[in-house]
């Protein structure tokens, strides 16, 4: 049996070597992503250097440059990345599977834990209201991955209506609203807050206190009152 030719040789070498060299972009580009994260929202988008995610991805510039085009494509992507990443663990949470109080309890905990857990998200969402959404405007999926969210907690509302535990007058974008906010402003404003208070924010106690309050305010909104 003869030897296989050169060419059939080097067929087989790019084909064993296709795998490897994907899984490499992939880790590549999720390292820049990641150290883009922390460096827009540490630095806000004018304040970011490109040398500086690429230093702390380990990456060359240039594959920096060839996976996200320039500066302003790599912030498009790390602001999308964010709003995937809550919207994909909100999706998680299977709220239709369970009753009224109980979803919303759920969606409540979730949404503060997300914020203390990735307090970078906050930063990031200020830095771009600092700029006035110009980036969040040209996102084309953006309402589409809100949509779903907005739909579901009607549903939450509609059942517990049904159900005579929830009031029906309740505008869901109003409501995911104050869900956020009551995590939203804690997460972001804790340093100057245990100032004021003389008390440490980010205790455990507290945390868990806040968390529970921001359960019970949401519940105490929505739940109909006697006689009503």
């Amino acid at each position: 049996m003869s030897d296989p030719s050169p060419a059939v040789v080097e067929t087989s070498r790019r084909k064993a070597e296709a795998p490897k060299r994907s899984r490499n972009s992939a880790k590549t580009k999720a390292s820049i992503l990641a150290a883009a994260r922390v460096e827009f929202a540490d630095r806000g988008f004018e304040g970011a250097r490109v040398d500086a995610i690429a230093e702390r991805a380990g990456a060359n510039k240039r594959l920096l440059y060839h996976y996200f085009g320039n500066k302003e494509e790599l912030y498009r992507a790390v602001l999308l990345d964010a709003y995937q990443e809550i919207r994909k663990g909100e999706r998680a949470l299977s709220l239709d599977q369970y009753d009224p109080v109980q979803a919303m309890d759920r969606l409540v905990r979730f949404t503060f834990r997300h914020f203390l857990a990735n307090p970078w998200f906050p930063r990031l969402l200020g830095t771009e209201n600092i700029e006035n959404a110009r980036f969040l405007k040209t996102l084309p999926d953006i309402k589409a991955l809100h949509s779903p969210l907005v739909g579901q907690i009607a549903a939450i509302i509609e059942r517990g209506a049904a159900s005579g535990v929830f009031r029906r007058d309740v505008d869901p974008v109003q409501l995911y609203i104050s869900v956020a906010a009551l995590g939203f402003f804690y997460v972001s404003n804790t340093a100057t807050l245990s100032v004021i208070f003389e008390r440490d924010l980010t205790s455990v106690n507290m945390v868990q206190e806040r968390e529970a309050h921001a359960v019970q305010m949401v519940l105490d909104f929505l739940q109909t009152k006697p006689g009503a």
